[in-house]
């Protein structure tokens, strides 16, 4: 049986994320809500963006924690999120804004099936 996640990460994402932790150390992801920089996940060295009850954690990416805003999985909860990375301008507070990459959340509603067997977030 395979397990069902919340998000998920490309080969692509996966190799910037090693970059990333070479060079910074521990990381944490944050789904941005949609200000400044959109709709796009946003990488931090652990430390540099606190987590808090109004955010939920959603999984691990490459061994990273994946957060976003409670209020914003209420909308997103049906879904699977499948973190790439794609050439571009990563966001602007965001880690891979100087490697001429981006991170960029792609997403699929989730079956049935898999909807029945998600883990519940508290």
């Amino acid at each position: 049986m395979t397990t069902v996640t919340r998000v998920s990460a490309t080969p692509a994402a996966l190799e910037l994320i090693e970059r990333l932790r070479a060079q910074h150390g521990e990381l944490l992801f944050h789904q941005s809500g949609g200000c400044c920089d959109g709709s796009a996940p946003m990488c931090f060295a652990r430390g540099e963006f606190l987590v808090g009850d109004a955010d939920v954690q959603l999984g691990e990416i490459g061994g990273v924690p994946f957060y976003m805003s409670r209020s914003q999985f209420e909308y997103w909860q049906h879904t699977h999120l499948v973190i790439d990375a794609i050439a571009g301008n990563g966001g602007m507070f965001s880690l891979e804004r100087p490697t001429g990459l981006r991170f960029l959340t792609r997403s699929r509603l989730f079956t049935g099936e898999e909807a029945a067997a998600l883990p519940k977030i508290a």
